[in-house]
């Protein structure tokens, strides 16, 4: 398999990305976009090998995290330095039509991508765990807070409530909630993409988002996009976890508001089936690729 690796020139700054299979057989590139803000993109590796019979994939590490990591500048942290990172990228390796998968803070660019950018090319979009509104997303966190045992529930409160995030009963409470929603800590037997060490983008995270996943308090607080969903005129996959971050509520939410959209709800996932029921994630996603070329 065919795997090429490269650097774009972007903001003064360098973008890595990665290029997996040869495009052939009229099968369109499909560019995938990671979470975080900050996390990279590693864990998409467990489907490389849908890289076969003519389909790319193309992944990479967002500025300000992986091996597009960059010095601390907390004022590149908007939406708008990261749309106009993809918009360069699709441009630099002349990606004229695609497929669009975003996980997590990835759909939400996706989205923002879609609904303010109007962009050409786009065969169809996958929007993998992710959201539509900043507030439904802090609202539906709390909910599943509120199944945790009174202990975390308090630490968790009593950091929102201080603005002290730094409290290691709190620092544990938020680990066993990430854990149930998001993912297992990796161990020794997770595939190697997930146990690889990688340059996590922490400021980037913490200054576009917030603390945690249940407080947006960064400049990514005021996304509310459900509204403009209804303008979404691509072929839209919707994927979610049972126990999900991106609860079936948040998933429904875009379901019901983007023209025929389609939705995967997977019964034994988090917050990354495609690792969690990867074969059956993978199968989805060639059919509907497949369809949409």
């Amino acid at each position: 398999m065919k795997v090429e690796e490269g650097y774009m020139p972007y903001l003064g700054h360098q973008t890595y990305y990665r290029i997996v299979g040869e495009e052939a057989n009229g099968k369109k590139p499909l560019i995938l976009m990671h979470g975080g803000p900050g996390s990279t993109h590693n864990y998409f590796e467990v489907l490389d090998e849908m890289a076969v019979d003519g389909r790319q994939l193309i992944m990479y590490d967002q500025l300000g995290c992986g091996k597009s990591a960059v010095p601390s500048d907390p004022s590149l942290w908007t939406k708008e330095t990261w749309v106009n990172e993809l918009i360069a990228l699709r441009e630099h390796l002349g990606l004229d039509d695609v497929h669009l998968l975003g996980q997590s803070w990835g759909g939400m660019l996706e989205i923002i991508y879609l609904c303010d950018y109007q962009p050409k090319g786009i065969k169809s979009m996958i929007l993998s765990s992710t959201l539509s509104s900043a507030s439904l997303w802090a609202q539906e966190q709390h909910r599943m807070i509120s199944f945790m045992s009174e202990e975390d529930q308090a630490a968790i409160a009593k950091a929102e409530a201080e603005n002290n995030y730094d409290d290691p009963a709190y620092l544990a409470a938020n680990d066993r909630f990430m854990v149930r929603h998001a993912a297992a800590v990796p161990t020794e037997d997770s595939p190697e993409p997930l146990r690889r060490k990688k340059v996590p983008g922490t400021e980037s995270y913490v200054t576009a988002w917030g603390p945690n996943e249940y407080m947006p308090t960064g400049t990514l607080q005021p996304y509310e996009y459900t509204d403009k969903l209804p303008s979404i005129d691509v072929p839209t996959l919707i994927t979610s976890g049972t126990n999900d971050l991106s609860t079936p509520l948040v998933s429904k939410t875009m379901f019901d508001a983007i023209p025929g959209a389609t939705w995967e709800l997977f019964a034994h996932s988090r917050h990354m089936p495609f690792v969690e029921e990867r074969e059956k994630y993978m199968d989805l996603l060639e059919t509907w690729l497949s369809a949409h070329d």
